[in-house]
């Protein structure tokens, strides 16, 4: 048996779904993006986005165990470096969760530039 629980719900989708067993505690967060005028700086709030909800789930980014990332027209030569930069800052330098990084033409709003979706686990007899 597991306890679902849905938080910050939103039109149509929940920010993250937390999925609650005797054991663990599963997060999967929604896409997040974040304000700004470039790509560092949207990615640092996108960061910031993601670990204001892990941390309202008694959770940090040890505790993630994959991340899907789409940047708008991606170019790995200029790009790349400020993603894995920014996300050092916020993950460390060892023990990445799984990754997948696609480049995409279009987001859901023309402004925005990263949206990162995560899903993390949280072994319940540690915490």
């Amino acid at each position: 048996m597991f306890k679902k629980e849905y938080l910050h719900p939103n039109e149509g989708f929940s920010q993250v779904v937390l999925i609650e067993t005797e054991e663990t505690k599963t997060l999967h967060i929604s896409g997040q993006i974040g304000e700004g005028n470039d790509l560092e700086s949207q990615t640092i709030a996108t960061f910031k986005n993601l670990e204001t909800l892990l941390k309202e789930s008694n959770s940090s980014f040890q505790d993630v165990v994959k991340m899907n990332t789409y940047i708008v027209n991606f170019n790995p030569e200029v790009d790349l470096p400020i993603f894995r930069k920014v996300r050092k800052a916020f993950l460390g330098s060892e023990n990445y969760p799984a990754s997948t990084l696609v480049g995409v033409t279009v987001l859901g709003n023309r402004n925005w530039l990263i949206e990162i979706e995560a899903t993390a686990v949280i072994d319940k007899k540690t915490v």
